[in-house]
């Protein structure tokens, strides 16, 4: 067997873990990726000449392609992060969701299992199957109740969560009938370079830097517990080599912040790094936009188990990781300006022209 195959790593957090993994010399990897709007081939020109990278344009669902990148490239595991994330654009249109997030990791869970009885009983044993996904799978939580762990009953309360949950019972399914050694991560949200400006924090910097409204859904105290997209790449990459098959290892940031204070924070940060912006104080530029439907109040990941079994922790807290994403949006506005596309403003316009306030129309906002 040789590297690996990741699934969906033209997107945000397979981009980054892309990027990390060949920076890391860590070996070959083959990208399989579909190209959706939210993927972006820019994100990887760097690598694109490395002898140890390899793209394949397809989509998941394509038995026939998936089938046949395993048996070519003899991948030691597979890395799936390939979904339908956003889950306002799950609530308008739930099917993609259900096709990408369900239909997909079905067909890649009997894609492994057939390309690993192909393999030796040493290459078995060394096989992995990782699923990435969410924490959304586990519902809201009360202000008082504990943090998220490994153990909590799963609640699904958006389309997108409700996919993801039908993923992740898949991958345990694989496992408990067919003993296909996987693994599962359950991250809280990520933040950091190369992330779709419709999720909150890419949004509210663009907006910000652009003097357009920083929309904020409801009054603003949603809780999220925030994970610097280059932690949670070495999270996955460690839960890889030292994972028990089977086991689910969630992933979070320690650092959870409501809406409302993630913004101030960003706006403040814009002050200071931009002292000549026309639109100072960023501030100014916040408002109060109708919510969406049953948006989750709050996410915590308890992250002990991570730590106590594989070693990991994060490294960034949410004060530096924010500032490093800040001067990296900065410093990168030809790669935000080569991804908001005229379909992306199509989309923009779908999801915010009808909430109200004055500031909705060209509005955006996140999990």
């Amino acid at each position: 067997m040789n590297g690996i195959v990741v699934t969906g790593g033209a997107g945000f957090i397979g981009g980054n873990f892309v990027l990390h993994w060949l920076g890391q010399g860590l070996g070959p990897l083959v990208n399989l990726d579909k190209l959706t709007y939210a993927g972006n081939l820019q994100t990887l020109a760097s690598v694109q000449d490395n002898p140890g990278y390899t793209f394949v344009h397809g989509d998941i669902c394509d038995a026939e392609l998936v089938a046949k990148v395993f048996a070519e490239h003899k991948p030691r595991a597979i890395v799936h992060f390939a979904a339908e994330s956003h889950v306002d654009r799950s609530i308008l249109g739930p099917e993609a969701f259900l096709k990408t997030n369900i239909d997909g990791t079905f067909t890649l869970l009997q894609a492994a299992r057939n390309y690993m009885a192909t393999l030796s009983e040493e290459d078995q044993k060394n096989f992995r199957f990782l699923a990435v996904s969410t924490d959304e799978v586990y519902g809201t939580l009360e202000p008082n109740d504990p943090a998220f762990s490994e153990t909590t009953p799963y609640a699904p309360n958006s389309p997108y969560a409700a996919s993801k949950a039908a993923s992740d019972m898949l991958v345990r399914a694989w496992f408990h009938t067919y003993k296909l050694p996987v693994l599962t991560t359950n991250c809280s949200n990520n933040y950091g370079p190369y992330h779709f400006p419709e999720k909150l924090i890419p949004l509210m910097i663009t907006h910000a830097l652009a003097g357009k409204p920083l929309p904020i859904y409801g009054d603003g105290l949603q809780v999220r517990d925030w994970l610097y997209v280059i932690d949670h790449c070495k999270a996955i990459a460690a839960v890889l080599e030292k994972g028990t098959p089977g086991e689910t290892y969630n992933v979070g940031g320690n650092n959870q912040r409501t809406n409302k204070e993630v913004v101030h924070t960003l706006c403040a940060l814009l002050d200071e790094l931009v002292p000549d912006s026309p639109y100072k104080p960023h501030a100014q530029l916040i408002t109060s936009v109708k919510d969406r439907p049953g948006h989750d109040r709050r996410y915590a990941i308890d992250a002990t188990k991570i730590e106590r079994e594989i070693g990991w922790k994060p490294e960034e807290t949410f004060e530096t990781g924010l500032r490093k994403t800040v001067e990296w949006y900065l410093a990168n506005k030809e790669w935000v300006e080569g991804v908001t596309s005229g379909s992306y403003q199509q989309w923009m316009s779908a999801n915010y022209s009808h909430r109200t306030g004055a500031a909705a129309e060209k509005a955006g906002a996140v999990k």
